[in-house]
C-alpha cells in the first residue's frame, strides 16, 4: 500500500509539473509553428527586392491588422510597423525583421523554390531569399500573434518590418537609415530594440551573441581609372587602364596586410567587380573597379579610408593613368549595448537552454540594424538554421542557400521571452 501511495504521489507531481510547464503562453507558442513555416514558404516563393516589397508588405500589414494592432505602412518606401499595447503603461520595445530578397537564382530543389524575377540596375534578374529574411518575417509575424493573445505586460511593443536591408536601388534611399530618418523609433519613443538573423552555418536550436561590436561596418567603393586606348598589338602607344587597375588592387590589399593593426580588430577589403574593354585586341580607354571594405574599429576605418584615397591616384600616376575613388558612408558597426546584453542573457538562456547559448567573436558581415542600435540600446543575435551534421550547408547570398525550418520556433520563443522579461509580466 505504501508503494502505491508513493507511486500515486509521484504521478501527481509529474502531472502537476507538466501542467505548470504548459502555460497558455507556451501552448500559443507551440501552436504557431505550422503557421510560421507556412508564412516562411510563401515569402520564400514570392521574394521581392529592396524598396519593391509591395506584396510582402501587404501580407504583413493584413496579418497585423487581423490581430488588432495599430498598423503603419509606407514607412521608408515599403516598411510596415505594428504597435501592440500591453495591459499597463511601461517601456517601449522594438522588434525588427528585414523583408527584402536578393538578385540570386535559386538552385535548391524545394517545392516552394523561387522562380521570381525582378529589376536590378536596369536588368531583369532572378530573385531569391538567399539570406533568410523570409524566416525573419515569418518569425516576427508569429511573435506578433502570440503577444497579441498574451499582452499582460507593462509597456508597448513596436514590430518593425524593414525593407532594403541589402541596400536600396542606386539613386534611392532606403533601409534602416531611412526608417530612422522617418522617425520609426519615435511616437512612441523606443527604449530598446532587438533583432535576430538566421545562420545557415549554425546548428538549429542554438543562439549566438556577443556584447559590443558583433558585425562590421560596411562601405562600398568605386574606382574609375582613365588611360589611353590603343591597338592590342602596340601597347606602348597606350596608357593601359587594366594594368593600372591590377596594380591598384594589389596595392589596396597591402593596406590590410601591412598597415592595419589586425591584432586589434579584423578588417577585410574585397574587390567584387572589374569592368573594362570590349575586345581581345583593343586596350581600352578606361576601367572601373567596385569593392567593399569591412571594419570593426572606427579608427582603423578612418586610417584605411585615408590610405585608399592616397594610394589609388598615386599608383595610377605611376602607370601614367589617372584614377579617382569614391567611398560610400555605408553601414555602421552593429553594436550590442553591453548592459542590455547582460540584462537579456538570462532570457536567451531560458528560451534556448543555457548549453545552447554561445558567445562568439565578431564577424565581418554587416547589418543595417546598426542604424537602429546607434539611436537606442540594441541587442542583435544569431539563430541557428543548419541541420546538425550537415557539412554541405551553403553560405548566405548563394544559389544553394537553405534553412532547416525546425529552428524557426526557437526564434519565436526567444523574442517572446525577451519581450516578457524586458517589459515585465
Amino acid at each position: 500500500m505504501k508503494q502505491i501511495k508513493v507511486f500515486v504521489l509521484a504521478t501527481i507531481c509529474v502531472v502537476t509539473a507538466f501542467a505548470k510547464a504548459q502555460t497558455p503562453l507556451d501552448k500559443d507558442i507551440n501552436a504557431i509553428e505550422s503557421k510560421v513555416i507556412e508564412w516562411r514558404r510563401d515569402f520564400h516563393q514570392n521574394p521581392e527586392l529592396g524598396n519593391r516589397e509591395f506584396k510582402t508588405a501587404e501580407k504583413i500589414s493584413t496579418h497585423l491588422k487581423s490581430l488588432g494592432l495599430t498598423v503603419q505602412t509606407g514607412i521608408a518606401k515599403t516598411g510596415v510597423v505594428g504597435i501592440l499595447e500591453g495591459k499597463q503603461k511601461g517601456k517601449v520595445l522594438a522588434l525588427r525583421a528585414d523583408i527584402d530578397a536578393l538578385p540570386v537564382e535559386e538552385r535548391v530543389d524545394l517545392p516552394f523554390k523561387s522562380t521570381a524575377k525582378g529589376e536590378y540596375r536596369g536588368s531583369e534578374v532572378p530573385v531569391m531569399h538567399a539570406c533568410g529574411h523570409d524566416t525573419h518575417i515569418a518569425i516576427l509575424m508569429g511573435v506578433a500573434e502570440v503577444l497579441a493573445k498574451n499582452n499582460d505586460f507593462a509597456g508597448t511593443v513596436k514590430f518593425i518590418f524593414q525593407p532594403a536591408e541589402e541596400g536600396a536601388p542606386p539613386g534611392e534611399e532606403g533601409g534602416a537609415e531611412l526608417m530612422v530618418k522617418e522617425n520609426v523609433l519615435k511616437n512612441p519613443d523606443v527604449d530598446a530594440i532587438f533583432g535576430l538573423h538566421i545562420g545557415a552555418g549554425q546548428d538549429v536550436n542554438t543562439i549566438a551573441y556577443k556584447p559590443g561590436g558583433i558585425m562590421a561596418a560596411s562601405q562600398s567603393f568605386e574606382i574609375d581609372v582613365q588611360g589611353k586606348q590603343s591597338h592590342g598589338s602596340t601597347p606602348w602607344t597606350s596608357i593601359d587602364p587594366i594594368m593600372a587597375s591590377v596594380k591598384i588592387i594589389d596595392g589596396l590589399q597591402t593596406i590590410i596586410s601591412r598597415e592595419s593593426p589586425l591584432t586589434q580588430e579584423a578588417a577585410v577589403l574585397s574587390i567584387g567587380k572589374i569592368n573594362a574593354g570590349v575586345r581581345s585586341n583593343i586596350i581600352p580607354e578606361s576601367a572601373q573597379i567596385v569593392g567593399t571594405l569591412r571594419t570593426l574599429d572606427y579608427d582603423m576605418q578612418e586610417l584605411i579610408n585615408r590610405r585608399m584615397k592616397e594610394m589609388v591616384p598615386a599608383i595610377a600616376t605611376a602607370y601614367r593613368a589617372e584614377a579617382t575613388i569614391s567611398i560610400a558612408k555605408g553601414y555602421p558597426i552593429t553594436y550590442n549595448d553591453p548592459d542590455l546584453t547582460s540584462q537579456m542573457l538570462p532570457s536567451l538562456e531560458k528560451a534556448a537552454g543555457k548549453e545552447n547559448v554561445k558567445v562568439i567573436k565578431a564577424i565581418t558581415g554587416a547589418e543595417d540594424f546598426s542604424f537602429f542600435a546607434k539611436e537606442v540600446p540594441g541587442l542583435y543575435f544569431f539563430l541557428g538554421g543548419k541541420t546538425p551534421g550537415d557539412e554541405t550547408a551553403a553560405p548566405h547570398h548563394t544559389p544553394d542557400f537553405h534553412i532547416d525550418e525546425s529552428g524557426l520556433l526557437l526564434g519565436v520563443k526567444t523574442f517572446v521571452q525577451m519581450t516578457q522579461d524586458y517589459l515585465g509580466s
